[in-house]
């Protein structure tokens, strides 16, 4: 009976994945603790086979529509192996309650982090209809004028969200600055340590670093996200097998209830504003994570 009850939950694991570009993966482990009684422990490492499988399968839509950026992703998740193998280490040596109690303080600034992208969403949108409005009303042609204009990072986000595609003068191609290596090197190893020590993907933290440090337009963001949430989950879970097993039983038809909300994540990204699927998500974490301190301050 548990057991089903954690189907509904799978849903919103993967709906949450392939719409948002994680964000769901964090209410996997309180799912399986306490609807489906695994030890904290076990939940770590079975969130981390259900979490992979959905962030994969979301992922091919996103590839399909071009939304997927390989090399960066493959690069960002890199920076994130020894993060990775850090924080399974450190789960091994924590309370299973200290570990819940930790984790609801870590979905609460997830919240936090979805809540902020909601406004700036908004802020997005309402610039852009501000723009739309003004050209159609002051449109002016000059065509012996020249107007030089800065040009555009490769894959930066313009007003409208969109990605800039000017490429940058021939015979002067820049290499990656060292702040954004830097960042990138910082924010990969953060997301790897969190997936090892949580089980978590970690995604409420690539989407901004990827847009952020790398210049990715949104829409690019969230399916790179899912690449690198795939690869650091395998990473992790080679590295916990040894030691913790995966509860088949469970794993399995959570999974497949995950993959299925994935895919209708995907659908659901192009029909739904952003800003309302982060703001009822960051809702539901507030809910959850309330919960789930609860629960474990009591146990200590």
């Amino acid at each position: 009976m548990n057991l089903l009850l954690t189907l509904p939950l799978g849903l919103v694991v993967g709906l949450a994945l392939g719409a948002l570009g994680g964000g769901g993966s964090i209410l996997a482990v309180p799912a399986l603790v306490y609807i489906v009684g695994l030890s904290p422990k076990e939940a770590v490492t079975t969130s981390l086979v259900v979490v992979g499988v959905a962030a994969l399968g979301g992922m091919v839509g996103h590839r399909r529509a071009g939304r997927v950026r390989v090399v960066a992703g493959l690069w960002f998740s890199l920076a994130g192996v020894a993060g990775s193998l850090l924080g399974t280490r450190l789960n091994r040596a924590v309370n299973p309650d200290v570990l819940l109690a930790t984790f609801a303080g870590v979905m609460v600034i997830a919240a936090w982090r979805m809540w902020v992208r909601a406004r700036a969403q908004d802020r997005l949108s309402a610039a852009a209809r501000s723009a739309a409005s003004s050209s159609s009303v002051t449109t002016v042609t000059t065509p012996t004028t020249s107007v030089s204009v800065p040009a555009a990072r490769p894959g930066a986000t313009t007003v409208d969200g969109s990605s800039a595609t000017r490429s940058a003068p021939t015979g002067h191609r820049a290499g990656p600055k060292l702040s954004t290596v830097t960042k990138v090197a910082v924010a990969g190893t953060v997301v790897g340590l969190m997936t090892g020590f949580f089980g978590v993907g970690g995604g409420f933290i690539i989407v901004p670093a990827l847009v952020l440090a790398l210049g990715f337009d949104m829409s690019s963001a969230v399916g790179t996200s899912l690449l690198v949430i795939a690869i650091n989950c395998a990473v992790a879970l080679i590295s916990r097998l040894a030691t913790t097993g995966v509860e088949w039983r469970v794993a399995i038809p959570f999974t497949v209830a995950a993959l299925a909300g994935a895919v209708a994540g995907n659908h659901l990204a192009s029909r739904t504003r952003a800003s309302t699927l982060l703001r009822s998500f960051a809702t539901l974490l507030v809910v959850v994570a309330t919960y789930t301190l609860a629960r474990s301050v009591a146990s200590l």
